[in-house]
């Protein structure tokens, strides 16, 4: 469950709200951690497992060298819940942190569109399971400077190219 610290809806230049939320390895993930260490790379995206979503996340994961050398970490957030971030993570080998906001609090503290969540099923080694979500967040991606100030929101994320799109935003603020 996302717990968010502070209100405001973020804008480019504004100090990041700071949260904290469930990661997959079912732990507190907290961004006070991070700030002033890394730039942090935080992608809200729809559901664990679907089209869109995977090709987004195994381009982060294709990319987290070139990623870390310009002193990035990559942070997934969507609705889907603790157990399906895991299926998620495994099913894929994501080299990165994912976190749950099943309630869509740490969505709404940045302003990103939240509806219904769902259920789905999918094929994940030979057997049947069913992900879980408890909201789902439209696909926006922010850049978060070790300033802790807000680099770069896109609103219009394509998933095949987000990767590509952030090291070329974080090469620029190096």
């Amino acid at each position: 469950m996302g717990k968010a610290i502070s209100q405001e809806v973020v804008r480019v230049g504004d100090r990041v709200p700071l949260f904290a939320a469930v990661s997959d390895e079912d732990k507190v993930w907290s961004l006070k951690d991070y700030l002033g260490k890394k730039n942090v790379v935080l992608y809200f995206y729809p559901a664990a497992m679907t089209g869109g979503c995977t090709s987004q996340a195994c381009g982060y994961r294709d990319h987290q060298c070139e990623l870390k050398d310009l002193d990035a970490i990559v942070i997934g957030i969507s609705g889907d819940d603790v157990a399906s971030l895991q299926i998620f993570k495994k099913a894929k080998n994501l080299n990165f942190t994912l976190l749950s906001d099943d309630d869509g609090a740490v969505a709404r503290l940045f302003g990103v569109p939240v509806s219904a969540g769902g259920q789905i099923s999918r094929m994940v080694e030979g057997m049947d399971v069913v992900l879980n979500r408890g909201v789902t967040a439209q696909r926006w991606t922010f850049i978060i400077g070790k300033d802790g100030r807000i680099k770069y929101i896109n609103q219009q994320v394509d998933a095949a190219s987000d990767y590509k799109t952030v090291m070329e935003v974080l090469a620029k603020t190096k």
